[in-house]
This record gives C-alpha cells, structure tokens and sequence, in this order.
C-alpha cells in the first residue's frame, strides 16, 4: 500500500466495515411467530408520548439517526454511562437527545409479552417510523431483526455531522455508512422536525469570517431575526429556534426555506453546494411526494446498518 496514507486506509476499512454491514438480513415479519404485537405495543409507546409532547417525534427521530451512525443501528446510544465508562447518550452531541422513556416503556410492555425477543434497536427503529407517521409522515414497514450492541463510548461521538460541517464532510460521513448523496439530501429532511439550540448555528451569526460578521449565504433578514433571539452574549439558557415554522409537522417546509436562505444550520446550506444535491433539494421543495418516497427510501437503508450482538433485557444495560 505504498503511497496510501494510514488515514486513507483507516478511512476505507471503517467505509467497508459499515457498507458491508447492510448484508445482514433483516425482515418485516421477523417476529410474525415470536412477538406479533411488536409494532401495536412501540406504536401505543408513541401515541401516548406524542399526545402529550409533541417534541418527543423530533427527540425520537434524531436519537435512530445518532444511534445508526455510530457503531450501526443497535441501540448502543440507549446505554446509560456505568462503570467508569461514559456512554453514547452522555457524549456532546447527544446531551440534548431526550424521550428515552418512550422506548423504556415500549420494551417493558413487550418485556410482558414476548420476554427476551425483542432487541432495543428494533423499538428504536420503529419508534422513529411511528414519530414520523404521527407527524403526518409517510408510514412504511420497517424491516426487524436487529441486535442489540453492548459497547457504548461517548468518545465516539465525535464522528456524528456536526451542524457546522461543509458538504465534503457531510458527504464523507455519510458515504462512510454506505449512504449516497440522494440520501443525505433526503435524511436531511428530517430537520422538518424539532428545536435547535443557539450553539448550533451562532457561529453563522457571529464572527463568520474575517470579511462577514454573518454568513452571506442567510438572507439578511433571517439573520437579523437569529441575532435577536441568539445575541452575542446571550444569558437565556436553553435559547434557540424551531427547525420551521412547522416544527411538529412533517412536511417539505425545510426544503422551501433552504432555498430562501432561511436554514439555520452551515450542513443545511451545504446542501446547495454542488449541483446535484441543489438539484434534489428543488426536487423536494416542489414535491411533497417525492421528499417522503425518498425519505422512507432511505430510511429503511440507515435503520438496516447492523452493528448488535444480543437482546437486552433492559435497554439501559447490557445482559
């Protein structure tokens, strides 16, 4: 491999590793004989969340797209820090991920019916299709039979997208999981739900560069509203904005206000960058149907990166 940096190769193996990954089988009526209520108890689980916050639809949906792309979909983000060993949950990207009592709740009641059969990366996969069906969303069946991982490592965090990342970064870090170009543009179309914290975006309204005190590519009056809500030296805690107007509801909003220079985040942005995925991002901004299709399309093959060895028993810790 002479000429071939350590990086490179490092780089090619964890692309390998993870691509290779979606040759394990996984089937939608994985439990049709050994839990069939499967999909009613999540489903209940979610209902009974979302009537009474909304929120938890956006919480569950981003905890699946963290827990998928680190160490592949195996529940490993639902592990609580234990011996010494801070996990997954407790790492900075995901000390704002929330709901985990959804998933808590769905895994006692199938704890009652089917003891041991159901793995807590299935719920979670579930879970999420059910946050966004009750959104308004595409429904869709959800192929089963993952495991669940027993390692889980806040350090690891560290490779999830970042907000701030460009599209060569993002294209990376998707590419490396087996995903294409189409499915970042429609994974990220998951930002139609939720809530984002000042932290994720001040470095657009603030300081950009040396030139520009705000990015360029926001519209200025957009800009001029993040700033009142997210000043320089901001004191409220907590502070930030909805994803869209329509934060609870699913829908291709978030597309229409990428191209209206109104996306909070510089990943959101990078999504005009080359011509392709400016072309889809259009696509989906004109087409509600052809978002949710490409949604659902790519969804099932995130959730169908494998990673786990067990079925836990407790989704907060290993057997």
């Amino acid at each position: 491999m002479a000429g071939i940096s350590v990086a490179a190769v490092l780089s090619f193996l964890i692309m390998f590793s993870f691509v290779s990954s979606f040759g394990d089988a996984l089937s939608s009526n994985y439990y049709a004989k050994t839990c069939p209520t499967v999909d009613t108890a999540v489903t209940d689980a979610m209902k009974s969340a979302f009537n009474k916050d909304k929120t938890v639809a956006a919480a569950i949906l981003r905890m699946h797209f963290h827990d998928c792309f680190i160490r592949g979909c195996d529940g490993s983000v639902l592990l609580d820090s234990a011996g010494g060993n801070t996990a997954e949950k407790d790492g900075p990207p995901n000390i704002s991920l929330h709901a985990f009592y959804v998933i808590d709740n769905a895994k006692k009641a199938l704890e009652k019916a089917c003891p041991g059969v159901v793995s807590c990366a299935d719920i979670l996969a579930l879970a999420a299709r059910d946050a966004v069906v009750l959104s308004g969303g595409p429904n869709w069946d959800v192929p089963k039979g993952r495991k669940d991982g027993r390692v889980s490592k806040a350090s690891e965090t560290r490779s999830l997208p970042a907000p701030s990342f460009n599209f060569s970064q993002l294209q990376q870090s998707f590419s490396q999981r087996g995903l294409s170009l189409n499915d970042l543009v429609a994974l990220s179309g998951g930002h139609t739900l939720g809530f984002s914290h000042c932290s994720s975006f001040n470095s657009r309204i603030h300081n950009f560069d040396a030139t520009h005190d705000v990015d360029p590519s926001l519209r200025p009056a957009f800009a001029a509203s993040l700033k009142r809500v997210c000043p320089i030296h901001n004191k409220v805690k907590n502070a930030g904005l909805t994803m869209d107007p329509s934060a609870t509801t699913f829908d291709n909003t978030y597309y229409k206000l990428l191209l209206q220079g109104n996306s909070l985040f510089s990943s959101d942005a990078s999504l005009l960058a080359l011509p392709k995925t400016k072309g889809l991002v259009n696509k989906f901004a004109n087409s509600k149907q052809a978002f949710k299709d490409a949604f659902v399309k790519s969804m099932i093959k995130m959730s169908s990166i494998s990673g786990g060895q067990e079925v836990r028993l407790n989704c907060r810790v290993v057997n």
